[in-house]
């Protein structure tokens, strides 16, 4: 099972790692904490702290059009928030 699918890079998420040391990931949504503790370690090489997730719902969007009223959802997924230990980075620039 493939934990980690990507990192997330916005501008709240950069004032987090800056200010705080967290990191973001997307992540899979049948993942735990402690696999997703154990995929950034190894992945990374950095000693994780805590680690927090969040399952963001779907986006729900109905649209009229001259068929009908068609609707549909965006896919659910999970984020993890990742501190890592003071002095320790993670570079999601060094392999472009």
């Amino acid at each position: 099972m493939n934990i980690l699918i990507k990192p997330i890079i916005t501008e709240k998420a950069t004032a987090d790692v800056e200010n705080f040391n967290r990191y973001g990931f997307m992540v899979n949504p049948k993942a735990n904490k402690v696999e997703i503790k154990k995929a950034v370690e190894a992945a990374y090489e950095v000693s994780v702290l805590k680690v927090r997730t969040i399952n963001v719902r779907p986006d729900r969007k109905t649209r009229h059009t001259k068929t009908g009223v068609q609707t549909g959802k965006t896919n659910a997924i999970k984020k993890a928030i990742v501190q890592v230990a003071e002095g320790d980075t993670i570079d999601f620039y060094n392999n472009i």
